[in-house]
């Protein structure tokens, strides 16, 4: 579970997205989804994660441009 919460927010920082608007975008789910599975009062299924993971690895974050690929 941890490491899914890490993954989460590492993600949404790196796209510019909430934590919980990712899970919104991912599956479908509940506003307060996101700061139950912080504050261990609930859990994901391993369907979830799966669909979680899948959705990250579809909409991988931007690249940045290798400002001296262009220097000739």
């Amino acid at each position: 579970m941890e490491q899914l919460i890490r993954d989460i927010e590492a993600y949404a920082l790196a796209v510019g997205r909430k934590p919980q608007a990712v899970l919104r975008a991912a599956y479908g789910a509940g506003w307060g989804v996101w700061e139950a599975w912080k504050a261990g009062t609930s859990s994901p299924t391993y369907a979830v994660g799966d669909r979680i993971y899948a959705y990250m690895a579809e909409n991988p974050p931007p690249v940045a441009e290798d400002p001296e690929k262009d220097v000739a």
